[in-house]
């Protein structure tokens, strides 16, 4: 069961653990979280983005290109415009993992609750 940890990186010694660390940094913004939560279901233009996290285009356009080189946004070109959409399904989980915490230590875990006492 050690080799397992071991293998997939969960252990303490993992060589992962430094990019980890820079993954969390990546996502220590609130915009660039909006950003993942605003893409967790379709790709969207940067004028879309901008719009639905209330922040100018130039400063969403900056957001995304360091997600994209933490290789956490994919682009697709279509003519002029560029869509941005989450490169996999982890860095959603993340923040959502991070907003479930937060509900916790603000004492509202409302992922907790079902759909009949909701």
């Amino acid at each position: 069961m050690d080799a397992d940890t071991r293998g997939c990186g969960r252990s303490p010694e993992s060589p992962y653990v430094e990019l980890a660390v820079e993954v969390f940094s990546m996502l220590s913004d609130a915009t660039r979280v909006r950003l993942i939560l605003a893409l967790r279901e379709q790709e969207l233009s940067v004028g879309q983005l901008a719009k639905i996290v209330d922040k100018p285009p130039a400063a969403v356009s900056q957001h995304l290109a360091k997600l994209r080189l933490a290789r956490i946004v994919r682009t697709r070109q279509e003519g002029q415009r560029v869509f941005y959409e989450l490169a996999n399904e982890h860095a959603i989980r993340l923040v959502t993992d991070a907003i479930q915490q937060a509900e916790h230590a603000l004492g509202e875990p409302h992922h907790h609750r079902t759909a009949t006492s909701a």
